[in-house]
């Protein structure tokens, strides 16, 4: 029977070391994978040094991206310090296998200057990506993020209107008092995860990112796609 004792320190010894690892490799439960994982073309942008690149390009390390805009008023800055945050509970050597970028969907005043002085709002290793409106529109549809425009729209300026005008002249006030603006840009809010290898694996929804569930999955994820 002494062989049967060794062969259950043996089997023990295994589920041990199982449960070991499963314990030291947190579970990623969070965000989307996809079943088809999106290879990332080569498409021409510029970094915010002004540097010629391509969505492609990585430097070797997990990325996570974010589309986004300098403008934008809340969903813009409240992901990018949530991200901020996430990245600074990181272990130093976790953070070295990780490169947060931003790809900006409003190209026309988001110059590489303009997108490297918002960043170093948050955090200076944060990355960011501009270029022509047209190449950006089809990097966020390869990554299935929402860009839509800003429509002209018409708001009231009630400053021409007359005092006293009859129903003509108030009808002319209108439209003298008419002016032209821009609704909200609107554009995909989702974070998502880009292995060393330049492929899309991966999507994290806005509200993931904010309540601190992708935060709690990036050490696991840096094992699943970083090397980490």
């Amino acid at each position: 029977m002494k062989w049967l004792t060794g062969v259950l320190l043996v089997v023990a010894a295994i589920l041990g070391g199982l449960l070991f690892a499963r314990q030291a490799s947190p579970s990623v439960t969070g965000g989307e994978a996809l079943d088809n994982p999106v290879t990332l073309p080569a498409l021409k942008l510029v970094d915010d040094r002004g540097t010629a690149t391509t969505l492609a390009k990585g430097d070797g390390r997990m990325r996570l991206v974010f589309y986004g805009f300098v403008r934008c008023p809340d969903v813009c800055p409240a992901t990018l310090a949530s991200l901020k945050n996430s990245y600074e509970m990181l272990k130093p050597e976790q953070q070295q296998k990780l490169q947060i970028q931003f790809i900006t969907v409003d190209p026309t005043f988001d110059t590489p200057k303009v997108v490297r002085a918002y960043l170093d709002r948050f955090d200076p290793a944060f990355t960011g990506l501009t270029g022509q409106a047209e190449v950006i529109d089809e990097a966020a549809r390869d990554m299935f993020v929402a860009n839509v425009k800003p429509q002209p729209v018409m708001v009231m300026d009630h400053s021409a209107h007359t005092e006293t005008p009859d129903a003509k002249g108030a009808g002319n006030a209108e439209a003298a008092g008419a002016a032209a603006t821009e609704a909200a840009r609107i554009h995909g809010d989702q974070v998502s995860v880009v292995d060393p290898q330049g492929q899309f694996v991966r999507a994290y929804s806005n509200s993931e990112v904010i309540s601190g569930e992708l935060q709690r999955d990036l050490p696991g994820l840096l094992r699943m796609y970083g090397g980490g």
